[in-house]
C-alpha cells in the first residue's frame, strides 16, 4: 500500500521528563528519531517528521520537515501537519508514529489498514486494552472535519479520532508491548538493541 500511504513521525513534543531533546537521544548506533525514520520507511517511501520548531532534531534527519502550526496545541498539531503533508503527496491514507516507538510490529500500516471500514477515518493501535493515539492510520479525508473540531476548543487526538469515526486494532504483547515508548532515560535504557527489545520488531 506504499503508493497511497505517507508516514509522518511526530517528534514535536518537548521532552521534559527525558530532560529535552528527545528525538536525538541516542538509541543504540542511531537516535530515537533515526529509528523512528527506519520503521516509518518499512511502511512507505514516502516519509516525512513533523516538528515544533527544526532545532528539535538539529538536521540530524534525512526526511522532509514539516513545521507545525504554533496556533494548534499538543500532538494534534503534528496530525494536522502530516495530513496537510499526505495531502499535498496525494496520498489516501497517512500514518503516524510517534518518535519514541522503537519496537513498532512490523504489519502496523497494513493491519491497521485492514481494520478500517466505511464510515471510519482512522485505525488506532491497541494493546493491552490501551489505545495509542500517536499510532494510527488517518484518512485524508479527516482533514476536512479538523476546522470544526479545533473550533470546539478540543485538542486531544482520541476526541477527534472519536468525532470522525475511529476503529482500534489489537496487538497482543510477545513479550514486550510493541508500542512501549521511552518517555524517561530509564525506559530508554530499557528499550537500548542490547536488553532485546528489537527481538520481536521491525529491522
Amino acid at each position: 500500500m506504499s503508493g497511497s500511504l505517507a508516514v509522518v513521525v511526530l517528534a514535536g513534543g518537548e521532552g521534559r521528563r527525558m530532560g529535552g531533546a528527545k528525538p536525538l537521544r541516542r538509541l543504540g548506533p542511531t537516535t530515537l528519531v533515526g529509528r523512528a525514520l527506519v520503521l516509518a520507511r518499512i511502511y512507505s517511501r514516502n516519509v516525512a517528521v513533523a516538528v515544533r520548531d527544526g532545532a528539535q532534531v538539529a538536521g540530524g534527519v534525512d526526511a522532509p520537515l514539516l513545521l507545525d502550526d504554533p496556533a494548534i496545541e499538543g500532538p494534534l498539531a503534528g496530525l494536522a501537519s502530516a495530513l496537510r503533508f499526505a495531502a499535498g503527496q496525494g496520498a489516501d491514507c497517512v500514518l503516524t508514529l510517534p518518535c519514541d516507538s522503537p519496537c513498532l510490529p512490523p504489519d502496523l500500516a497494513v493491519r491497521l489498514q485492514g481494520g478500517l471500514s466505511d464510515g471510519q477515518r482512522v485505525a488506532m493501535g491497541r494493546s493491552a486494552g490501551r489505545l495509542h493515539p500517536v499510532c494510527a492510520l488517518w484518512r485524508v479525508e479527516a482533514l476536512d472535519a479538523l476546522p470544526a473540531y479545533l473550533a470546539t476548543g478540543r485538542r486531544s487526538l482520541g476526541g477527534f479520532a472519536a468525532a470522525v469515526g475511529m476503529a482500534a486494532v489489537d496487538w497482543p504483547f510477545i513479550e514486550i508491548d510493541p508500542f512501549s515508548n521511552a518517555n524517561t532515560p530509564g525506559e530508554l535504557e530499557a528499550l537500548q538493541p542490547d536488553r532485546g527489545a528489537f527481538a520481536h520488531a521491525s529491522p
